[in-house]
Order: structure tokens, then C-alpha cells, then sequence
């Protein structure tokens, strides 16, 4: 997959977390999309070198897939851990 597919893939990926996560974030849209964006790099990378499975050229695999989310989740609560009591509510 290209840069842009793997841009797509955590955009999408970032929906998928809010929605499994629902709450207030303190970077809101923007800031969960971001964190989406990196969680898909950062959810590939950790399943092609710590687990062995190798990402796939395809746009439609499931492990592709579950790998971002989970990637964009693991980032979206360590980034509520770290950043969550700096916006007033």
C-alpha cells in the first residue's frame, strides 16, 4: 500500500477508535484524526516486525485493518492518559 491508502486507512481507523471510545478529547476532530492517522503506521509496524504478520499490499485485509484500529486506540488512550485533564470542561 502506498502513503496515501496508508493516510486513508487511519483516517478511517481514527472513526473507528472515536466511535469505540466515545468521549471528549482534548484535541478534538482534528487531534483524533492525526492520532488515527498514526495509530494505522504505527498498528502496521508493530504487526509486520513484533507479531509476524507481514502487512499486505491489500487495501481490504482484515489484519490491515485490525492493526490500525488497534493501533489508533492504543494511541488515542495513551493520548487521553496524557493529555486529558488539559482542556476546561
Amino acid at each position: 500500500m502506498g502513503i496515501i491508502s496508508w493516510i486513508i486507512l487511519g483516517l478511517l481507523a481514527g472513526i473507528v477508535a472515536k466511535v469505540l471510545l466515545p468521549g471528549r478529547d482534548p484535541g478534538g476532530f482534528i487531534g483524533t484524526t492525526v492520532i488515527g492517522i498514526a495509530g494505522a503506521f504505527v498498528g502496521g509496524w508493530i504487526s509486520a516486525h513484533w507479531l509476524d504478520r507481514p502487512i499486505t499490499k491489500d487495501f481490504y485485509d482484515g489484519a490491515t485493518w485490525v492493526s490500525a484500529i488497534g493501533g489508533a486506540l492504543v494511541l488515542l488512550i495513551a493520548y487521553r492518559i496524557l493529555f486529558g485533564h488539559s482542556r476546561s470542561r
